[in-house]
């Protein structure tokens, strides 16, 4: 299948590792990608969404535009640009003056909102496109005795009925089970289907709030799993649950779980260099990658 990669902002600019991860992957799997040229932000929620309807569904709308100028869904692994784009699209369906609108301000610059294309998250693509057997069957090196807990992205949950593609939404389970198909134990815990804590607007006009609230989060999974690594599909919480370590650390030393974007994990089961495709990270990976 071919689609649209739609990279965001976070990820080329401030963990390039994660894009050389997923831009080897997934043709690997037989998802070819297809670079949209001249995208813009998604837009973020903290941004237009917030403050202006007609330029957040305009910026919308311009992406979803990519895609469309070339017959192609657009694929996105940040839950926030996913949710972002995805609500965009619906707010923009749903009202024939919303999209009359958009068509209005993208006029002058030659382009246009049809809608008849989606947004995909890249784990809704890699379960249900691509399906755990042939990951299975595409990976050289298996996680076996390695205990894991994964992330899910919180926007790619709700609202459900626009965003979702995981069910129960209050009890998703693809990510795990995508995790389980490289061979790694995935444990449960009390907080597993929370907030990483670095929503935008939380971390951003709260921080200690929500160092407070990931500090629960990663306390819950030292005392109730044996995980050695978090594993995620966002790069938000990518970043927040690796960085935030180092912020609640101090100079005990006591938050040190390694932290992957599944599609790191894939690529180095798969057997590309750590270097290369899981190389940025505030906490120590080695004890993972040097299995590899």
């Amino acid at each position: 299948m071919e689609i649209g990669l739609f990279l965001g902002c976070n990820t080329p600019a401030l963990r390039p590792d994660v894009e050389r991860a997923i831009r080897l992957t997934m043709p690997k799997l037989g998802v070819d990608l297809v670079d949209l040229e001249g995208f813009v932000c998604c837009p973020a929620f903290g941004t237009f969404p917030s403050t202006d309807d007609d330029s957040h569904l305009a910026a919308s709308a311009w992406n979803l535009s990519l895609g469309e100028q070339k017959d192609l869904d657009l694929l996105v692994e940040c839950g926030s640009c996913y949710s972002s784009l995805k609500t965009g699209r619906e707010h923009i369906l749903s009202s024939e003056d919303r999209r009359a609108r958009v068509n209005e301000l993208l006029g002058p610059v030659g382009r246009s909102f049809e809608g008849n294309h989606t947004v995909r998250h890249i784990t809704d693509v890699l379960y249900n496109d691509v399906g755990v057997e042939t990951i299975a069957e595409n990976i050289g090196k298996r996680l076996e005795g390695i205990h894991a807990v994964v992330q899910y992205p919180c926007h790619t949950l709700f609202p459900s009925e626009v965003v979702g593609f995981d069910s129960p939404p209050a009890r998703p389970h693809i990510l795990r089970e995508l995790v389980e198909a490289l061979g790694a134990e995935v444990d449960s815990f009390s907080r597993e289907y929370e907030c990483c804590g670095g929503a935008g607007g939380f971390h951003n006009t709260s921080a200690a709030e929500a160092r407070a609230f990931t500090k629960a989060k990663l306390d819950a999974i030292e005392e109730e799993t044996e995980a050695q690594m978090i594993v995620v599909s966002c790069i938000t919480c990518l970043m927040h649950l690796d960085n935030v370590q180092k912020h609640l650390a101090g100079d005990n030393g006591e938050y040190r779980i390694p932290v992957f974007d599944y599609n790191q994990l894939l690529a180095l089961c798969m057997g590309f260099e750590a270097r290369e495709v899981a190389s940025i990270s505030s906490v120590s990976r080695e004890a993972i990658t040097t299995l590899f």
